[in-house]
């Protein structure tokens, strides 16, 4: 039995913090929604990876958890009643006159007058470590999305970037112990967060790279080495490798939507090469981009707004204070 085909004005594809919102905004501008994300529950990245990330930046918030930032963009969506499409994968684009028709791996063809990406990096693939990949579930793994789990372990954290740092900090009251080994002096990450590292109990192994993982089934001890300070062996129970991702654009690679990096190409409208197309949050690409969620949100309404005419000639790009309602 063939899926059943959703018609909406506006169909916004990916569903973490930037899609919420453009959800939520649509909405409040009068238009008919549907969101479709290849997860089976919305939030995206956020939800399905760093749900218990602290998280600084977002206006109104000094400090937000991950999941909690989800649930509050949740309910603010819900308002606007939307269609969603959870657990498929957008696969093909149809073009026509006064609108396009986008296919889903479940067959599903959602007839739309304009389409939204906000599909963060798209499917996200963790760079693996390059030694002791037969421990992983045995006490290797790439992602930490509850700490509790980790109560009482000794932790090795590999890598430099924000997510090492965040789990590196995180973890620091739960775990046994913590030490964060990563193959440069510098680390990639937000100033606050180095800043707090140095100021941490977390022990700091730089510049060193893992050189072996051995264990009894479950991890026991890593072996670490540097070139300027020798090699060590460190106890762990537990070793995160957080060398971030692969961007993987899915079968929207295959849409001709032009591409910079592997991120869309957008115009000061947030329109990409392709007609009734528009694309929002850290999947955009543009002179000045700067890849915060608080830009996303502003980048989504944006788009809603710059695309508000072709649902209706009679919508303005723009729509005055929501304080005037």
């Amino acid at each position: 039995m063939s899926a059943p085909v959703v018609q909406v004005d506006l169909l916004v594809i990916g569903a973490g913090p930037s899609g919420l919102y453009a959800t939520y905004y649509a909405g409040f501008r009068g238009m008919r929604v549907a969101l479709l994300d290849s997860l089976p529950q919305v939030g995206g990245q956020v939800a399905a990876l760093y749900p218990e990330k602290e998280i600084f930046d977002i206006a109104g918030f000094p400090a937000v958890r991950g999941q909690e930032l989800v649930d509050a963009l949740t309910a603010q969506a819900q308002q606007s009643d939307p269609v969603l499409v959870l657990g498929e994968t957008a696969t093909e684009i149809e073009h026509h006159d006064d609108g396009v028709v986008v296919i889903t791996d479940a067959g599903r063809r959602i007839e739309t007058k304009a389409v939204l990406i906000t599909g963060g990096v798209g499917s996200f693939i963790p760079r693996e470590l390059p030694v002791g990949e037969d421990y992983l579930g045995r006490g290797l793994r790439y992602f930490v999305p509850r700490l509790d789990e980790l109560a009482g372990h000794d932790v090795v954290i590999v890598g430099g970037g924000d997510s090492a740092l965040d789990w590196a900090l995180g973890l620091e009251s739960i775990a046994r112990s913590v030490t964060l080994v990563h193959r440069r002096t510098a680390f990639r990450a937000h100033e606050r967060s180095i800043a707090s590292l140095h100021a941490s109990s977390v022990r700091v192994l730089t510049p060193y790279e893992v050189m072996g993982i051995a264990g009894d089934g479950q991890i026991r001890e890593v072996t670490v080495a540097s070139r300027d300070h020798g090699s060590m062996t460190l106890a762990a129970d537990t070793v995160v490798a957080a060398l971030g991702f692969i961007a993987d654009l899915g079968p929207l690679d295959t849409w001709g939507l032009e591409q910079s990096r592997r991120r869309i190409v957008v115009d000061r409208h947030m329109q990409t090469s392709l007609p009734r197309v528009y694309a929002a949050g850290d999947i955009t690409e543009y002179p000045g981009k700067v890849r915060l969620m608080s830009v996303g949100f502003g980048e989504a309404a944006a788009a809603v707004n710059n695309l508000a005419p072709l649902i209706d000639s009679k919508m303005s790009t723009v729509p005055g204070h929501s304080s005037d309602r």
